[in-house]
């Protein structure tokens, strides 16, 4: 178990029982309890736009789809519990421009935190990426990247059971020792690769391949998360650019795959995006069961994204279908991003065979 779970048990074992009388604790004590839950799989954060996300599901997608974009997200994850969870993420990626385009460079920096019980993560990764033809249609990416990441617990916002009168006001500061629980900071490794064509792609990653240790006191490795997702775009009218002629947007469906190993967690999910130029909707079935598990969460997200230029908003909501899901609510979930990519170029070195074909991952 993660040495932050422990140490919020222990104190829920000290102070739960007093601190249930006050009218605002419940809501407190569920939070911390589905903390605790959350933080004892030690799971990664994982987003609802995956793909507005790519760089944090795969390294190896750093300058595959522009020549250089970033993206602001921010997730909130059980919105109706007191202690809610969330997520704030800025990723930036640049197609180097040497000759034959293979190199690209990649920025990912995330902060985790909860509201009420005040647990901060930090982790800040560089990445690179490497694309390379293996046919006219065929191309590959290879990614990896280094992380470092930073944690702590800010106990200024607990209430221990020694601070607690026996009318359940606060009485004074606590007694217990909380010195033994100093931040932490850890190193994590990944590594990625991207097989694709301009209408399906195959993606493989791993996250944390060094198993970095994250406990306070002692050691607790983050398991690696292995992932493998893919998808095929049908298009029902492709999109045409080009000198002379009239600009056609491109109109298409999209179905996905995917499924991610973690420890001994596991999520499989699939979906499908309908993509009308400028609007994207999207729509996604999460925890698809292998097996009969209780405590399973079975969600459904809702995706809309819109473009404007070069710029593309997307929203999503986690809806609740298994009780366990309904219980713990739902996320909201909004990226910004800004991209840029030379379509003339691009046409002229497809024409002289220079090119990669474009991935065709939903992005907005």
């Amino acid at each position: 178990m993660n040495k932050v779970s422990q140490f919020l048990l222990d104190v829920l074992d000290k102070s739960c029982a007093t601190v249930a009388r006050l009218p605002r604790r419940p809501l407190l004590t569920l939070g911390l309890l589905g903390l605790a839950a959350s933080a004892a799989q030690a799971q990664d954060v994982y987003f609802s736009q995956a793909f507005a996300n790519r760089q944090a599901l795969n390294p190896a997608f750093a300058g595959l789809l522009d020549d250089y974009s970033g993206t602001l997200s921010y997730r909130n994850q059980y919105p109706t519990l007191a202690g809610t969870f969330q997520t704030a993420q800025l990723a930036a990626d640049w197609r180097l421009p040497t000759p034959g385009l293979h190199h690209a460079l990649g920025l990912l920096i995330s902060q985790d935190r909860t509201g009420e019980v005040g647990y901060t993560r930090l982790e800040a990764s560089a990445q690179y990426a490497y694309h390379t033809r293996l046919t006219r249609a065929l191309a590959l990416s290879g990614g990896a990247q280094v992380g470092y990441g930073h944690q702590r617990v800010a106990y200024d916002n607990f209430v221990f059971g020694d601070q607690l009168g026996a009318d359940g006001t606060v009485t004074g500061p606590s007694a217990e020792s909380i010195a033994a629980f100093p931040p932490s900071n850890y190193l994590t490794l990944g590594a990625g690769a991207v097989l694709y064509t301009d209408q399906a792609w195959l993606s493989l990653s791993g996250q944390h391949l060094n198993q970095p240790n994250l406990g306070f006191r002692a050691q607790d490795e983050l398991p690696m998360r292995l992932n493998i997702s893919g998808g095929y775009k049908y298009f029902i009218q492709r999109p045409t650019t080009g000198q002379g002629k009239a600009e056609v947007r491109e109109i298409s469906l999209m179905p996905v795959a995917s499924y991610t190993h973690q420890g001994g967690s596991q999520r499989s999910e699939a979906g499908l995006y309908f993509n009308a130029q400028p609007v994207t909707v999207g729509a996604l079935y999460r925890n698809l069961p292998f097996s009969n598990k209780e405590g399973t969460q079975h969600v459904a997200a809702i995706i809309v994204g819109l473009e404007f230029g070069d710029l593309r908003l997307g929203y999503s909501y986690d809806i609740g279908l298994s009780q366990l899901a309904q219980d713990l609510g739902g996320a909201h979930e909004i990226t910004f991003t800004l991209r840029a990519f030379d379509k003339a170029e691009s046409a002229y070195r497809r024409l002289r065979r220079r090119n990669y074909p474009l991935a065709p991952c939903p992005v907005f």
